[in-house]
């Protein structure tokens, strides 16, 4: 037979060798393929600094993930982990902060809170009978729901003594990578040495044959998914001790970086395969590919389809790993332990070898005489931040600086690791837009102590010092809205309010303003103020639902033009006339709808002038010059009679 006769050959035999070893360590493979690469790309990628910058950012996915691969082990799938993780944390600050439960009992109660999510999974799955996907998407839902109820929508500040976790020991080991790496043992432990850890691999791998060898299969599923609740707990307590604060919205999303982290790491989604070291290899192949992006100053957009990549080649190579035979990643069968632990040796040395070799490349690289500078937005989604991008992009450009822009995409724990990028590749000045302005506050403490200048656009930085805030006042602004539809009303009214997303500094400032505004004008009844998330669509269906119950509002003020704008959508042919309705922020699609006469006004913020004043403070404040602590760029109420004059 053909195999026979490639066995007979040593030439094939070495080359069949080498092609079972990379398909038996794709993973492996990849890692160090993108190792090597980034190193050879960017001088900045190799330094302990960045590196270990890797390290805290792979840790709460790397965390979360070891939860999934409990439950993908078992052929299931937990869609939840990331908004347990949030409910984890907040329910911790709650109790301590709020409530005086002394920080232990508050950690059990976090840690309970997570094992409880977990547990009502396992019941809906397990005895419920529903499919997985089902179940977690539900409590998926509640977790961040009750998380939102709890908090309020507001961040609520961590316990110090609990905060530590986010710090490193003897100033340079990051307590997050400690704490990924005992959670890790902990995950492999539980897979290769554990009845519930064969438990799961029998039932991922037949759960029908698990049932009739005598295995209890509906208890084991509660105990598989009361474990992913713990660790998804423990993720949750590691992210709020980096962020100095319980994010209601934190971990948007991570489910969704979890599961291809056990993807990645040579798990198969039909069950069975899986081990933790895999799924740690998944985890910094994401860290280290969002670092070395960042570094390469590759578009926010473009990552997101690279990761998608990534993932999608991670599932191919798994269904040719298995087409081919190749060892399946079991944490069971203790036999292949040592040529594994070869096998990573080996790895480790060639990646050094190389990687050192890549080093000389950067050795003659000649230095800029102009600083560098980071610019990171707390989202690219709104056309208001798309604006002030371009004017801080004009400006650098106008003075020949090189600057690296990131989008957050809302996600505070994703600006920590790009603000840590920046602050480890040595960038002369830093720019932030806070997704949120307590939880950035580490992050810029970290580059003050490099002596790398801060400048705040748009929103302050709390508990932190920075350089310059160039920003508008939110609040003057929302006072300013209030006002404006108070006097086109008359001063009596129904009216609604749209509000921000939940938890953003934005959305609480723009919403305390219209409270004290509207004070002015005991005639004004708001019926209703909804969250719409700045978002257009959300804006357009909340909106919709409001005028079911309220078809005689007068007035519309939303905290942003986008949410303004799905406003007018929702209220037709009343929006203008019979319905009056008053935006923020004077974006382009804005100020044509006030051209219109659909928007009656819009508090405009000059996002582009944000932008260049930024640049021109940061260039300022880098190159060791005075700059003022605070710059206000003035709002202003754009309506039809003066926005024909309105440049931005």
């Amino acid at each position: 037979m053909a195999t026979d006769t490639l066995k007979s050959t040593p030439g094939a035999s070495g080359a069949s060798g080498i092609r079972r070893l990379l398909l038996d360590n794709g993973a492996l493979t990849a890692l160090i393929v993108l190792v090597i690469a980034m190193s050879a790309l960017s001088g900045d990628f190799l330094t302990t600094d960045n590196l270990l910058n890797v390290g805290v950012q792979a840790a709460v996915t790397a965390i979360l993930a070891f939860g999934v691969t409990f439950v993908i082990v078992s052929a299931g799938i937990d869609l939840s982990v990331g908004s347990v993780a949030a409910l984890s944390a907040t329910v911790l600050a709650w109790s301590a902060t709020q409530h005086g439960v002394p920080v232990f009992l508050a950690v059990i109660l976090a840690i309970a809170t997570g094992i409880a999510a977990g547990l009502i999974n396992g019941f809906l799955i397990a005895y419920g009978k529903l499919p997985p996907f089902i179940a977690t998407l539900a409590m998926l839902s509640v977790a961040r729901g009750l998380s939102l109820v709890i908090s309020q929508g507001s961040p609520i500040a961590f316990p110090d003594s609990v905060s530590h976790l986010g710090d490193t020991l003897g100033g340079w080991l990051p307590v997050p990578v400690l704490v990924m790496i005992v959670m890790g043992l902990i995950a492999a432990f539980v897979l290769g040495r554990t009845y519930i850890g064969r438990s799961m691999y029998a039932i991922g791998g037949n759960e029908e044959a698990a049932r009739l060898s005598g295995l209890r299969v509906s208890k084991q599923k509660l105990a598989i998914y009361a474990l992913s609740g713990v660790f998804a707990a423990a993720a949750g307590i590691v992210l709020a001790s980096r962020l100095s604060s319980a994010q209601p919205q934190a971990a948007d999303g991570y489910e969704l970086d979890a599961i291809a982290a056990v993807v990645i790491g040579g798990a198969s989604l039909a069950g069975g395969t899986g081990k933790a070291s895999g799924t740690l290899i998944g985890a910094l192949i994401l860290a280290v590919l969002r670092n070395g992006l960042n570094l390469l100053s590759v578009s926010a957009f473009w990552q997101q389809v690279v990761i998608g990549v990534v993932i999608a080649l991670a599932v191919l190579l798994d269904t040719v790993r298995r087409k081919a035979g190749a060892t399946p990643a079991s944490g069971t069968g203790g036999g292949n332990k040592g040529k594994q632990a070869t096998t990573y040796a080996l790895a480790a040395v060639v990646t050094v070898a190389i990687v050192g070799a890549t080093s000389f490349l950067h050795n003659d690289s000649s230095t800029s005489t102009k600083p560098k500078l980071g610019l990171s937005l707390s989202t690219l989604n709104n056309p208001f931040y798309v604006q002030l991008k371009a004017g801080a992009q004009a400006e650098a450009k106008k003075l020949g600086l090189d600057m690296t822009v990131t989008d957050a995409q809302n996600d505070a724990s994703q600006q920590a690791n790009q603000l840590q990028n920046f602050t480890s590749s040595s960038y002369g000045a830093i720019i932030v837009n806070p997704v949120d302005s307590d939880a950035s506050s580490n992050s810029v403490k970290a580059a003050d102590k490099a002596k790398i200048p801060v400048i705040a656009v748009d929103r302050a930085v709390n508990n932190a010092a920075v350089d310059t805030l160039v920003a508008s006042d939110n609040v003057v602004g929302g006072e300013l809205a209030a006002k404006t539809i108070g006097e086109k009303l008359g001063g009596t009214g129904k009216i609604v309010i749209l509000q921000g997303q939940a938890g953003t500094s934005a959305a609480r400032e723009r919403a305390e303003g219209f409270a004290k505004g509207l004070k002015a004008y005991p005639g004004i009844q708001v019926v209703a103020q909804q969250p719409a998330d700045f978002d257009r669509t959300k804006g357009l269906d909340v909106m919709s639902n409001l005028l079911q119950a309220h078809p005689d509002v007068q007035g519309v003020i939303a905290a942003n033009d986008e949410m303004a704008l799905g406003a007018i959508k929702a209220l037709g042919s009343k929006a203008g006339k019979s319905v009056s309705v008053v935006g923020f922020d004077g974006t382009p699609d804005g100020l044509t709808a006030v051209k219109q006469g659909t928007l009656y006004a819009s508090v405009a913020q000059q996002p582009s002038q944000l932008g260049k004043i930024a640049v021109d403070n940061a260039l300022r404040a880098a190159q060791g010059k005075k700059v003022e602590t605070t710059v206000k760029v003035p709002v202003k109420v754009v309506t039809k009679e003066n926005v024909a004059g309105f440049t931005g």
